[in-house]
């Protein structure tokens, strides 16, 4: 019985170049050996399979019976181990797959959507999955392939995980049309008369971003109302003179129903970067999906 162990990849190469070459000066050339390297390679190979394999005529080398029956198999085999470590190529129109998406409303409506806009237009056969934007955990949905990529501010972006900056943003006080506050740039002191609505997707907090950023400064304004949606904001804002601070991307196909205000309130920014798992940093899909994602986002 023949020890596979006494084969490798590269005596079958050697045993490729030399049935198609039919020279041992030809293959040594083509595989960027010496002849002396390809003959002692050849003396192996005859010793694997017990046979002579190529015999040597005044016109070169001439395959045996058994190295005629091995030369289908063995370049069958050489063609699926280059496969393996040529990365495969990815083309969008003809993929079928699904993509997990995730981020909290704010990024479904800045990336996702415009994402899932572009996949259905490029990318008809790829499905789209949509995974709410969970308190904790999320390092391990990466790594389990539950999220493809995660969007999220830098505050909650992953440190030890890749990542890639997307876009920034920042924070527009806006009002119903018939609030009674006149602009175009209003005071702290005038936001202050009215109550304040946020949205808080975990529903424990009356308190954003913006409340931070003003108790840095010892001020403090009324919150009257957390919702868990961004979508929830604009509802209620057209209900009663509510004052929000919501993210400039997502006021702006709505500011023909709002108003917004110059203020001088330090209001922080918003830096949007995208995480995933090292293990598909090389995959070809992955790799289009972070470039898209990348393109929409700009």
């Amino acid at each position: 019985m023949g020890d596979i162990r006494a084969v490798d990849l590269n005596l079958l190469a050697v045993f490729d170049a030399l049935y198609e070459t039919r020279s041992v000066t030809r293959a040594a050339g083509r595989l960027s050996l010496t002849q002396p390297t390809v003959s002692g390679m050849l003396g192996r190979l005859r010793h694997a399979f017990s046979d002579p394999l190529f015999v040597r005529t005044s016109h070169g080398v001439v395959p045996t019976p058994r190295a005629e029956s091995l030369a289908g198999p063995i370049r069958d085999l050489l063609a699926a181990a280059r496969s393996l470590v040529v990365a495969q190529a990815f083309d969008p129109r003809s993929a079928e797959s699904t993509v997990r998406l995730c981020g909290s409303d704010y990024l479904q409506y800045a990336v996702i959507g415009p994402m899932i806009r572009e996949i259905r237009r490029v990318a008809p056969g790829i499905k789209v999955l949509v995974v709410p934007r969970p308190a904790d955990g999320v390092a391990d949905m990466l790594a389990r392939g539950e999220i493809d990529l995660y969007f999220c501010a830098r505050e909650l972006a992953i440190p030890d995980l890749p990542s890639r900056h997307l876009f920034n943003d920042r924070y527009v006080c806006v009002t119903r049309k018939r609030h009674p506050l006149k602009g175009p740039r209003v005071t702290f002191g005038q936001l202050s008369a009215f109550d304040h609505i946020v949205s808080d997707p975990t529903g424990r907090n009356l308190s954003g971003p913006i409340d931070v950023a003003l108790g840095l400064k010892k001020l403090a304004r009324r919150v009257a109302v957390a919702v868990p949606t961004l979508h929830m904001v604009f509802d209620v804002l057209e209900s009663d003179d509510f004052v929000a601070f919501m993210p400039e991307r997502v006021v702006r196909d709505r500011r023909a129903d709002l108003k917004s205000f110059e203020t001088n309130v330090a209001t922080p920014p918003i830096e949007v970067f995208a995480n995933w798992h090292p293990r598909v940093g090389a995959d070809a899909r992955h790799q289009w999906l972070r470039e898209l994602a990348a393109r929409v986002a700009t």
